[in-house]
């Protein structure tokens, strides 16, 4: 099974698909379900290597998963819907938006994409993902996503070490490919003090759609998303703001919640 439909959602609720960051589980957003239900309903990624398919290889190249999920997502897209990607899922977001107008199929009302710059900007970043163990994992200490449990535990190392490993593999290897600009709109959420994704390459993403584009930041670092109290509230109103608004009309903000 590919996605985790929730329950709560009414009959043409939209539906926000959620994809996690590297080295993560879309079931870190199952809470979340309670703040947008009935008007909208999560739909959870399960993505190989982790949570019910822990026993599944996980992708290493983002191309095959693409597909994957496009040939999963396809016989049930719904009426509206729109992605949640953080980091790593921010490019799942947008290249399965991508692999959806190949295949002529309906795009998402939206991409919500947080913690990670345009993908025609440069990573000046070296890889880590083929760094020795010990490397690797003070790398995973300083990004300070993991949970230091798992870091502590040779056992809990072991047995999760490869997937996150495989999903930095996959980010690292991603090559942005040119295309003209999607037309649904595209809103780029960040933390302040996240020293690898600044604002500039947030806002870069603009150039990737035609549609409406905003910006949204928030107090924390890369990982954000678990401390800040106000963000599940701007992303539940601009999720609900899609039930209303036309697909284009927003202008270019920033909006700065403390």
């Amino acid at each position: 099974m590919w996605f985790e439909n929730l329950p709560g959602g009414r009959d043409g609720a939209l539906r926000l698909y959620c994809f996690p960051y590297a080295g993560g589980s879309a079931q870190v957003f199952r809470s979340w379900q309670r703040h947008f239900a009935p008007k909208a309903a999560l739909s959870l990624a399960c993505l190989p290597g982790r949570a019910t398919r822990i026993g599944e290889p996980p992708f290493k190249q983002y191309k095959p998963l693409i597909t994957a999920l496009a040939d999963a997502i396809i016989p049930e897209i719904p009426p509206a819907f729109a992605f949640w990607g953080h980091s790593m899922g921010a490019v799942i977001s947008f290249e399965l938006a991508r692999e959806l107008r190949r295949r002529g199929q309906p795009a998402p009302l939206a991409l919500f994409l947080s913690g990670r710059g345009a993908p025609q900007v440069p990573d000046p970043d070296p890889p880590v993902f083929n760094l020795p163990d010990s490397e690797f994992i003070a790398e995973l200490r300083r990004l300070n996503g993991t949970p230091l449990e798992l870091l502590d535990s040779p056992e809990l190392k072991e047995f999760f070490l490869p997937t996150i490993r495989a999903d930095f593999e996959l980010v690292e290897t991603y090559e942005y490919e040119p295309e003209p600009p999607l037309t649904c709109n595209i809103c780029a959420y960040g933390g302040l003090q996240d020293a690898h994704v600044p604002a500039a390459n947030l806002r870069e993403w603009q150039k990737q759609t035609s549609g409406a584009f905003k910006v949204r930041m928030f107090p924390g670092d890369h990982f954000y998303i678990h401390t800040s109290n106000d963000l599940l509230h701007a992303l539940r109103r601009d999720v609900l703001d899609l039930l209303h608004e036309a697909p284009t009309g927003y202008q270019l903000r920033e909006q700065f919640n403390s």
